[in-house]
């Protein structure tokens, strides 16, 4: 240590600075430059100006695990997917929304912790991690059925917010959705005013509510007799149920597929029994994903606000975490897309 003035000590280049060093720069106890770390209101402007200003001129950086304790935050937020590994890296949707949490947290100072949670010991070990005070709240995405894990973590106290409408009969939680119903019924009513008449669905996992809700929205509108085959969001399950579509009605002449995935297979689908799109078949989509622009024909499709659905899932959790109130769900407009598919 080296004195700069016969009273103050400033960090050599080997040692880092602390908190003494900070208080030694800004001529304050070490116990005034404590309460400005972590926000305290009994400083004032001045004394907080002066303090941050030794922070940046010793280069200080607080102790993350000093801070916990005395603030009992961990400055940490777990985005939980109940999906395996697999799924989250090649479903458009649930990548963009980790890209979007993660956006919206780069200019706090918390932490993203991603966890991946399919089986009941996974969900066991995820709990106690959770309810063992690592993160001061969690982001729920992907949830199947009547999942009771939000209820638990809310029931020990943990803010939660969830994306997308909980199933659950009970489920009463903050969440962020998109007009699940209002868009699928938008792409049934534009293929019936193109002249389609023979409307069939690929359905997503009617244990999720997107799923339900976009299942609800084709019955809403369909023209004739529904016709309907379910898949689980993915390109090879949409293949799989446009062949069984075609099977049960030759005749059909559009589907509406839950996600761009499922109607990106049954396009292939399609090709490899001879029917032209959109001539023979109209094609829409849901989620305006970047396969949608990419495919052959262009998929026309629904867009959500799936970037918007991260952010504002990340806001209310920060809110609640502060403190501001249990919030208020919302659920986010959609908008059909036309390209060349219809």
């Amino acid at each position: 240590m080296t004195r700069t003035d016969g009273r103050s000590k400033v960090a050599s280049a080997a040692e880092p600075p602390t908190l003494e060093t900070v208080a030694a720069v800004a001529g304050v106890s070490r116990a005034t430059v404590s309460r400005v770390i972590n926000s305290s209101p009994k400083v004032s402007p001045r004394v907080r100006e002066v303090v941050e200003a030794a922070i940046a001129r010793t280069g200080y950086v607080p102790n993350r695990a000093a801070r916990t304790l005395v603030t009992r935050r961990t400055d940490s937020v777990a985005l939980v997917v109940q999906e395996p590994e697999t799924r989250l890296f090649g479903d458009p949707y649930l990548s963009a929304i980790v890209r979007s949490v993660g956006a919206e947290l780069a200019d706090t100072d918390n932490q993203l912790v991603l966890m991946m949670v399919r089986t009941a010991a996974q969900q066991d070990r995820l709990e106690r991690y959770l309810r063992g005070g690592h993160v001061d709240g969690a982001l729920l995405v992907s949830l199947h059925g009547d999942d009771s894990l939000a209820g638990r973590l809310h029931d020990a106290g943990m803010p939660v917010v969830v994306g997308g409408r909980p199933l659950g009969p009970d489920a009463d939680f903050v969440y962020v959705d998109a007009d699940n119903v209002g868009g699928a019924r938008a792409a049934v009513e534009y293929l019936s005013a193109r002249g389609r008449r023979r409307i069939a669905t690929i359905a997503g996992p009617q244990d999720m509510c997107a799923g339900v809700d976009r299942l609800r929205g084709y019955l809403d509108a369909v023209p004739g007799p529904a016709l309907v085959a379910h898949a689980d969001f993915g390109r090879a399950g949409g293949a799989a149920a446009m062949r069984t579509l075609l099977a049960q009605a030759p005749d059909l002449d559009a589907v509406f597929a839950a996600s761009d995935l499922m109607a990106v297979g049954a396009m292939a689908a399609l090709a490899a029994a001879g029917r032209r799109v959109p001539e023979d078949v109209a094609v829409v989509g849901f989620d305006d994903a970047d396969v949608a622009g990419w495919a052959e024909p262009a998929l026309t499709t629904v867009r959500q606000q799936v970037a918007e659905q991260g952010r504002l899932m990340t806001r209310l959790l920060l809110e609640r975490i502060a403190g501001g109130g249990p919030g208020t769900s919302a659920v986010l407009g959609t908008t059909l897309v036309e390209r060349r598919s219809s």
